[in-house]
């Protein structure tokens, strides 16, 4: 964040010179005087003519993270493997609740947990979106399927405004902690980095309207065949 300016304020003091008899500023105080108002008249202008700054778009995945639900796809891509299918009436509503597109919830959904509501990281992650212990209540019930959607989303949409709505820093943000966001790319972890080299074009090929995503294919073959296994006998997919 900025760091507000501060101004260094001036109080004149019964020991300040005072001309009681003259009627005019000296002509030494003129010309500093004339310098001053000149550089306030240049400052207005050049203030009134800034514009915004645009937001940082890469690879297209700019999100409008204002969106109303009425606004919001009501469907999720045809790329998803079968057992991110299974949530597909339940990621819209999620997506809904928290106006993010469906299509980047089923993203997460696909590279955390591959749709296995009991899937559990080594690190302690728990759920369909591989939620931190630390982001439950003590009263939730971490591996219910709504509890877990409403902390995972409520951390995304948090990493997405962070982000300014670029959906590549905040999947970034999701996976390494909102922090790495502001950080140059070459800083992230490895798992980061990764992350975001599947996530960033399955997600694109997923609002893009393909039927199949050579990106979530390869995600597939190299680190999602054991995970989506294990997601579909839980579900009871064939």
């Amino acid at each position: 964040m900025p760091r507000a300016r501060t101004t260094k304020e001036y109080e004149s003091t019964a020991a300040t010179p005072h001309d009681e008899g003259s009627g005019c500023l000296s002509g030494f105080a003129i010309i500093p005087l004339a310098v001053i108002v000149i550089s306030i008249l240049l400052s207005s202008v050049a203030w009134n003519h800034v514009k915004p700054l645009p937001v940082s778009i890469q690879n297209n995945s700019v999100i409008d993270v204002t969106k109303t639900p009425d606004s919001i796809s009501r469907n999720i891509s045809p790329i998803f493997r079968p057992e991110v299918q299974y949530w597909a009436d339940s990621i819209v509503k999620w997506a809904s609740a928290s106006s993010l597109d469906p299509n980047l919830v089923a993203t997460i959904m696909q590279i955390e947990s591959c749709g296995d509501p009991r899937a559990k990281s080594s690190a302690g992650a728990m759920g369909l979106f591989q939620v931190m212990p630390f982001h439950f209540h003590t009263s939730d019930s971490p591996y219910n399927p709504d509890t877990n959607a409403l902390r995972g989303l409520g951390y995304l949409v948090r990493s997405l405004n962070t982000a300014n709505g670029n959906a590549r820093l905040a999947m970034a943000g999701y996976n390494g902690g909102i922090s790495v966001i502001s950080k140059s790319e070459h800083l992230w972890s490895a798992q980061t980095k990764r992350y975001v080299y599947f996530g960033s074009p399955i997600y694109q090929d997923a609002i893009s309207g393909v039927e199949s995503s050579s990106a979530l294919n390869e995600w597939y073959t190299k680190y999602g065949v054991s995970l989506c296994r294990q997601a579909a006998k839980r579900l009871g997919l064939p």
